[in-house]
């Protein structure tokens, strides 16, 4: 014969002392005090999922939550638990331990504290300045569930008016990776970034941003005086002074440098018009290339990758999660606007047009475009010395950081 449960009154429950061991009293309907050795109390719930008997789920402390509402939150877990669900989610945001977001911003400062933060610190920078820029300045007050698509797109518009094409895909993903993670919680049911195709916001047009000096400057130091890795920093300067693509340089092997005759082959199967490239290194080139050389140890990248095992060189997107992690007083431009700039001030400088766009490995039409490796050789080497030379110019003309002593010009 089944035990007859005699319902809880206040009195009864105020009644209970606690005892050496904790011990449970029962209202019926699967409600159930528990009452610590410390002396107080706490409703759970009693139940059975599947034909299983399930941990039991805490409703909240006596007398915060009374007798009465104790027994209504009960008797609507026991509904949900006849439909075959579990009652815990329910449970927690009753008892408020479901943190409750009410705008994108609450929620994303939530995701960046417990996601963002434990990646690499020029991956937070980057997060942490789309957020703060863009994101939450236009959509931050917004219910996380009311951000439509148009609201994704309308920030990556504004940031394309600006300039920054690169940016405003870098943004929507940031938004896109942010909803994933909301919805993972059950927290939102669709992510608006995701409906945004990424090539309506950026597109492969060409570019024209060319750097001033004065922002050439400003790039060099601000990436000095920054506290990304040392070898990244380097990285960034080399680009500037040698003039060739991000991945020729990224994906770089020392047994394509001869330093002591301050020359760099760049094999056919890396170049994009698969032709042997040579680069003649300035003499700041070449003591950034030797410290290199000291950082790298026994790798036979120049960039060796600092993520898992293995030789590998640092990923394609490493150098623009580093300058986009900076702080620029410089209107937004990515990496590949470097070579533009080095063409455009040499070709301001006078130079041989030529020979320049030999630097840059470019092909030269007609019968002057017939390829030798070693065309323009003494020219060549003769604009990117003193191109390393201007570039020095512009970081030495307002430099309070410590660069490093690469060239006869360099501090």
């Amino acid at each position: 014969m089944p035990k007859t449960v005699v319902p809880l009154t206040d009195t009864r429950i105020k009644a209970l002392k606690p005892k050496a061991a904790r011990y449970r009293v029962s209202d019926g309907a699967g409600l159930v005090l528990e009452v610590m050795t410390s002396g107080s109390k706490v409703w759970r719930f009693r139940y059975t999922l599947h034909g299983e008997r399930q941990p039991m789920v805490t409703i909240g402390d006596y007398p915060a939550v009374s007798l009465l509402d104790a027994r209504e939150k009960a008797r609507r877990y026991t509904e949900i638990v006849a439909k075959g669900v579990s009652p815990v989610a329910d449970a927690k945001k009753d008892r408020g331990a479901v943190k409750r977001f009410d705008t994108l911003k609450e929620f994303g400062e939530d995701w960046f504290a417990s996601q963002v933060a434990q990646m690499s610190p020029e991956y937070q920078r980057t997060i942490k300045r789309a957020l703060e820029k863009d994101v939450y300045p236009s959509i931050g007050n917004k219910p996380l569930g009311d951000v439509t698509p148009g609201d994704v797109l309308a920030v990556c518009d504004k940031i394309k008016a600006r300039g920054a094409p690169q940016m405003a895909l870098s943004t929507r993903n940031v938004i896109k990776r942010l909803y994933e993670y909301a919805i993972a919680r059950q927290l939102a049911l669709t992510n608006p970034a995701q409906a945004v195709v990424a090539r309506f916001i950026a597109t492969q047009d060409s570019r024209t941003r060319v750097l001033s000096p004065d922002e050439i400057g400003t790039v060099l130091r601000a990436v000095y005086a920054s506290d990304i890795r040392r070898p990244l920093k380097l990285a960034i300067h080399l680009l500037v002074l040698t003039m060739v693509r991000k991945s020729e340089l990224t994906e770089a092997k020392w047994g394509e440098f001869d330093l002591d005759a301050g020359l760099w082959r760049i094999p056919a199967d890396r170049m994009k018009k698969d032709k042997e490239h040579w680069v003649y290194l300035s003499s700041q080139a070449v003591a950034m290339l030797r410290e290199l050389h000291d950082l790298s140890g026994n790798h036979d990248h120049v960039f060796p990758t600092t993520r898992g095992r293995g030789d590998k060189p640092i990923s394609k997107s490493t150098l623009n999660q580093a300058v986009r992690s900076l702080s620029l007083d410089v209107q937004h431009f990515v990496l590949h606007d470097f070579r533009r700039t080095a063409s455009t001030h040499l070709h301001e400088m006078g130079h041989s047009s030529d020979a320049i766009e030999k630097a840059l490995a470019h092909t030269i039409k007609g019968i002057k475009g017939v390829y030798n490796r070693a065309e323009y050789a003494d020219e060549r080497r003769k604009i990117l010395q003193l191109w390393a030379t201007f570039v020095d110019a512009q970081i030495e003309s307002g430099r309070k950081v410590v660069i490093g002593n690469f060239g006869q010009t360099a501090a």
